[in-house]
């Protein structure tokens, strides 16, 4: 997190000193850069300036509002896997041309949704979604433009939980099938396939895998004389969650796509989250108790797995931060934790720290994707605020959700 750095012993975001937004300010709390979201999407957008791509945003990653205006005014597009991402993408300013619908099972409303407000492309994932589609568009007097993820089982060397391009993963369509589907597409008068979409998993740290997947989807296309508009390649650039981690050079890569794109005299797409979001965001959260254990001592915070899910659904890890430092060190390890009835509420395991006590203030980092976006009211607890800075000037962009209204709702 470039724009993150200590003054002192104070820990800044941009200009604004966390101690001192603490006293007018109650955690948990989400914290975001603004600057760091513009660095991010330029460098990406630098990066692949030879193939100048679509760059859809995956608006799962963080879907709110005013993070995807801020991508949106940059000349960001989304990539969204629900109706409800749908409309908060539109919301926030982006232009339904800019638009690409992904996922496995969109309900029949979803679509009506898609269609109605003429979004760039469909990618459908199973022969029965684009048949579905056909019927609705035809239902609605429209001709609609699709893509179809095609699953090249790829294994993107990541997290079992989060690979998504080999064949046992339950995302895209087999190139078997798709072969087979291509022959009677003629049949259905309604939709026109403008587009092929692949995605085989997310934080991945290397560009083997993408190599791979680009010499697939590239002799499939020849091999099948395709004429398409569109070629989504996904997103799934990993970023450095530890020291010992490298955030993906995607130099090599570029270069692959650039003539990838000029040979087959497609349009690129790409679906980034993580790589434009992930280093953005704190979480910041007070120590409520230190609770001595038999091998090592319980930092219980007020941060719970509802607030972020990563570590118990992922077993991952993101560095945690004294909002104050100091030079003196704890007497044992310990283990951050939260307080939801679950063993899997916790947050990483120090076998030396700085010593904190009671009261004082801590950051989780890198918590920009996948943090409020998998957060939920697990144990009957509120939604926690998310807040944006830019340079010394904060602004609330989701309040903390009152107790009253999540026990009327």
């Amino acid at each position: 997190m470039q724009n993150l750095k200590y003054v002192g012993k104070n820990l800044f975001l941009e200009r604004v000193s966390i101690q001192n937004f603490l006293k007018k300010n109650k955690t948990p709390f989400y914290i975001y850069s603004e600057n760091q979201i513009v660095s991010n999407y330029s460098n990406f957008v630098k990066t692949f300036k030879k193939t100048n791509p679509l760059v859809c945003f995956a608006a799962k990653s963080n879907s709110n509002t005013h993070i995807l205006r801020v991508l949106g005014k940059l000349g960001a597009g989304a990539d969204v896997v629900s109706g409800g991402e749908l409309l908060k993408a539109l919301k926030a300013g982006i232009k339904p041309k800019k638009i690409v619908f992904s996922g496995v099972g969109k309900s029949e409303e979803e679509l009506k949704i898609a269609i109605s407000k003429k979004i760039l492309l469909i990618n459908c994932e199973s022969e029965s979604e684009a048949k579905l589609i056909n019927t609705l568009a035809k239902r609605l007097g429209k001709k609609v433009d699709i893509g179809f993820r095609l699953n090249p089982n790829v294994d993107a060397k990541t997290h079992k939980n989060i690979s998504t391009g080999k064949a046992d993963n339950k995302f895209g369509l087999s190139i078997k099938n798709f072969k087979s589907f291509l022959k009677e597409m003629d049949r259905f008068k309604n939709i026109k396939l403008e587009a092929l979409s692949v995605h085989i998993g997310s934080q991945i740290l290397h560009d083997g895998p993408f190599k791979k997947t680009l010499s697939v989807m590239n002799n499939l296309i020849k091999e099948l004389k395709l004429n398409i508009k569109y070629v989504d390649l996904g997103g799934g650039f990993g970023i450095n969650y530890s020291d010992k981690e490298k955030p993906i050079n995607l130099n090599v890569y570029a270069k692959l796509v650039s003539n990838f794109a000029r040979k087959l005299k497609c349009q690129i797409i790409f679906e980034p989250g993580r790589s434009l979001i992930g280093n953005t965001g704190l979480l910041v959260s007070k120590i409520h108790y230190i609770k001595r254990g038999l091998n090592k001592n319980f930092i219980i915070l007020d941060a719970g797995m509802n607030d972020f899910m990563r570590p118990a659904l992922y077993d991952a890890f993101h560095k945690i931060i004294p909002v104050t430092k100091n030079s003196s060190k704890m007497k044992s390890a310990i283990e951050f934790v939260g307080p939801i009835c679950e063993s899997t509420c916790k947050f990483g395991i120090y076998k030396t720290y700085q010593k904190i006590k009671e009261n004082d203030f801590v950051a989780i980092t890198n918590v920009g994707a996948y943090g409020s976006s998998l957060s939920s009211n697990y144990n009957t607890r509120p939604l926690i605020a998310e807040i944006l800075i830019n340079k010394n000037k904060s602004t609330y962009i989701r309040k903390k959700q009152s107790l009253k209204k999540l026990i009327n709702s």
